[in-house]
């Protein structure tokens, strides 16, 4: 570390939680259930809409024709504020039914309350929506687990692989970028954190990552407990 830590920034897939968990239940919920939500509520959703039918640039594309376009999002697994913003409205609806639960990895749990103890100031940056990862943090086997954070990042701050996201989220915490470490497996996202001037671990739970570029690689948080609150 460059220096002293006092926040703690970090991802969700396949770093608090399984990339199965996400890949595996929370997106094929949203799939099977977004066409009758949209249906149901096309009223409420109609600014979403015509979010989407800007981004496809054609404002006259019919409400089935917007959930075709939603679904191929899904499936390309396109990281677009719109979709992400209506799979957080399916999310909660399956949370309060009791039909999902969020998965965080023990070791993160432990990690997450350790820091906290110490006095690390934790926030999240993902590219599931706000309301989304309240959702998941909020309903887990271990209770809600919201209380630990002091912030939430999505994509309307900007782009994970654009190191001015990075630079925008230390200005919003009000520290600078050398006191934060951000924690993601993915190494474009590392990459553009570190170009940031942010102190950077990569998670590496699947033993995937191959090109690592000289960054530090753990396999959980219990790896890095000691050295990211280190001086």
């Amino acid at each position: 570390m460059k220096q002293e830590i006092n926040a703690i920034v970090t991802d969700i897939e396949g770093t608090t939680s399984a990339l199965s968990f996400v890949k595996e239940e929370l997106f094929p919920y949203a799939y099977k259930n977004l066409p009758d939500y949209v249906w149901d509520n096309q009223d409420e959703l109609a600014d979403l809409l015509d979010d989407v039918r800007k981004q496809e640039k054609n404002v006259d594309l019919s409400l089935e024709e917007v959930i075709e376009v939603l679904l191929r999002y899904i499936d390309e697994d396109q990281k677009i504020t719109p979709l992400k913003t209506l799979q957080g409205m399916i999310w909660e609806e399956g949370y309060k039914a009791g039909e999902l639960k969020g998965h965080i990895y023990d070791d993160a749990i432990a990690g997450l309350k350790r820091w906290k103890d110490q006095g690390v100031a934790l926030y999240i940056y993902s590219s599931g929506s706000i309301p989304a990862q309240k959702l998941l943090f909020g309903n887990t086997k271990h209770g809600d687990l919201n209380p630990l954070f002091s912030g939430y990042f999505d994509t309307t701050t900007g782009g994970k692989k654009d190191s001015t996201s990075y630079e925008k989220i230390a200005s919003e915490i009000g520290l600078p970028v050398e006191e934060i470490l951000f924690l993601s497996d993915s190494m474009d996202e590392i990459n553009a954190a570190s170009a940031a001037g942010m102190n950077v671990i990569a998670l590496n739970r699947e033993g995937e990552l191959n090109d690592i570029l000289g960054y530090t690689v753990v396999s959980n948080f219990d790896d890095i407990l000691s050295e990211s609150v280190a001086a």
